[in-house]
């Protein structure tokens, strides 16, 4: 299971739609390291040279925190509200390697070359074969 729902959001979510903040607080405290991660990502890149295409991870997950990270980044609903929250676009690699962009970045140079599939394969390493 991704995420630990609260009755009150189960109801909302059984008689219509959905709010966006409650879903994101739901986020944040189901899947801490994965939030963390893209907030600091999202500040980084804003507290940065303001040309700076983008900021990413690189070190090594735990492997619970790993699978925080999956299950946000493979989940549309997910990964749609930590980019709405953090005005960012997120990019995923591998079960290590998240970036955030600013969204106006989606479809640039950087991040189709951080998205290709020779950095997918550059940024493979033995110690990650699993993830």
């Amino acid at each position: 299971m991704s995420l630990d729902v609260t009755p009150t959001l189960l109801r909302q979510a059984e008689v219509g739609d959905v709010n966006e903040a409650e879903f994101a607080d739901t986020v944040a405290a189901s899947l801490p390291y994965a939030y963390a991660l893209v907030a600091k990502l999202a500040a980084d890149l804003r507290a940065g040279d303001p040309l700076r295409e983008f900021a990413d991870n690189q070190s090594a997950p735990t492997e619970a925190e790993r699978g925080q990270l999956l299950r946000a980044l493979a989940s549309d609903a997910i990964r749609g509200s930590l980019e709405r929250r953090f005005a960012v676009k997120l990019a995923f690699q591998n079960c290590h390697r998240v970036a955030v962009f600013r969204p106006e970045a989606a479809g640039s140079e950087a991040h189709g070359r951080f998205v290709s599939e020779r950095a997918q394969i550059l940024n493979q390493a033995p110690g990650f074969r699993d993830c």
